[in-house]
């Protein structure tokens, strides 16, 4: 229960990090507001140096006051000057020159927020960032630079900006990427890690045979520990290496059990990646292979699940409804998972082309024909209805064979069922 329960936090962690907007870097933590979009939405913005600071007391809260050294950011009327003193409520520690970032809005009144404590590197980079309204390439290009920048909060705020872009924006940048600094940070100990799949992924799109045989020793190291960002890694190794890589990462992450969780889980986010941003590189039809080798952990069953009914693994169906309640998989999230799995694939019924149609029309004028009917809409008995799909067919038959077993669990998920 124990080992379960560490498991299922290990998860939530790695769902948390990697569930962003569907859009975003694939490997990259949550979207966060940029310093550029920060500024962008200000009405004021400009660089002060602290002056001096009265501390509260019980009636007072304080107050600090700068002097305005730059501007970046004003409209023309009603906007502080250079040399210009502004106080904030509010006692804040410091020395006489040290340099914050104001930015104000304009609502009746300018209101201030809280300072952006910052060095003349970060306030360079700040005032030259390009704004968001410019191209995302022609901003990413920028922000490349500053990638684990000396200055933490510039590198912080550079890597914001890839965690927010798009994946084919990113990719369409692989010929600026510098990789020989990527083999380097992502075998760092001083990268923080929650950087390393975003450096993975790049390392992904530019590099060589020599870098995948990088990224497959740090792939395969031992670790008992949760490495953040391994799954950026393992997808951008797959990019590199293809079915050859692919048979490495089930043989070290999906087959071997006796790697921790986290390994395994982070092996399953890289064949997500590679399914919607492969492009092919390994076929769709080998990704599902790999993903059924995770049905044998009881502990994914449901996410796995899931994941085989939006690639439409109808192959999967009778070794699915043979799990349904078997002994380690006798869970209510797993057997609802199968019920849903087998609701999709009889909703999956391909669309007729303009081709089939007309087919299907001149058959049933033929047999109206035949049948001495002059109108080919006349309804026809004889005239035979477009085939089912075989799974299909065979998913209504399994999913009748396991509500007969449990009406119960079958009929809660058809009430919410729904297929997008």
């Amino acid at each position: 229960m124990r080992s379960l329960m560490k498991n299922l936090a290990i998860c939530l962690v790695l769902l948390a990090s990697t569930t962003a907007v569907a859009l975003a870097c694939p490997f990259c933590s949550a979207p966060s507001l940029t310093l550029s979009e920060q500024v962008a939405q200000a009405d004021v913005v400009v660089l002060v140096q602290w002056t001096d600071a009265v501390k509260g007391n019980k009636e007072s809260a304080g107050a600090t006051t700068y002097e305005v050294l730059d501007i970046v950011r004003a409209p023309q009327a009603g906007a502080p000057k250079k040399g210009e003193k502004i106080e904030l409520v509010r006692y804040r520690a410091g020395k006489e020159g040290d340099l914050f970032v104001l930015l104000g809005t304009k609502t009746g009144k300018l209101e201030w927020g809280s300072p952006l404590d910052v060095s003349e590197a970060s306030y360079e980079y700040i005032k030259l960032a390009p704004s968001p309204e410019l191209p995302i390439q022609k901003r990413l290009a920028y922000f490349l630079k500053y990638l684990e920048y000396p200055d933490l909060l510039v590198a912080n705020d550079a890597y914001a900006e890839f965690a927010n872009a798009p994946y084919h924006e990113i990719a369409a940048l692989t010929d600026e990427f510098p990789r020989e600094k990527l083999r380097e940070w992502i075998t760092s100990q001083k990268v923080q890690t929650s950087r390393l799949g975003l450096y993975g992924l790049l390392l992904g799109l530019s590099g060589n045979e020599d870098d995948a045989e990088l990224m497959e020793k740090t792939i395969t190291a031992p670790s008992e520990e949760f490495r953040l960002g391994i799954d950026g890694i393992i997808g951008g190794y797959l990019l590199l290496k293809g079915e050859p890589g692919l048979e490495i990462i089930e043989s070290s992450k999906l087959r071997d059990k006796t790697v921790p969780f986290s390994e395994t889980y982070a092996a399953m986010q890289a064949l997500r990646f590679m399914w919607q941003y492969g492009d092919e590189k390994i076929s769709h039809e080998r990704l599902r292979e790999s993903m059924r080798i995770l049905l044998d952990r009881p502990e994914l069953a449901d996410l796995v699940i899931a994941d085989l009914a939006r690639w439409k693994d109808w192959n999967s169906q009778e070794r699915l409804a043979k799990l349904y309640g078997a002994e380690e998989y006798n869970i209510p999230s797993i057997k609802r998972a199968i019920v849903r799995f087998l609701l999709v694939s009889t909703k999956d019924i391909p669309k007729p082309t303009i081709e089939t149609k007309a087919k299907d029309n001149e058959d049933v004028a033929v047999a109206s024909a035949q049948n001495g009917k002059t109108n080919p809409t006349d309804k026809d008995e004889s005239a035979t209805p477009t085939e089912l799909p075989k799974h299909v067919v065979r998913g209504e038959k399994l999913l009748d064979e396991i509500r007969k077993k449990d009406p119960k669990t079958v009929s809660e998920v058809e009430r919410f069922f729904f297929v997008k």
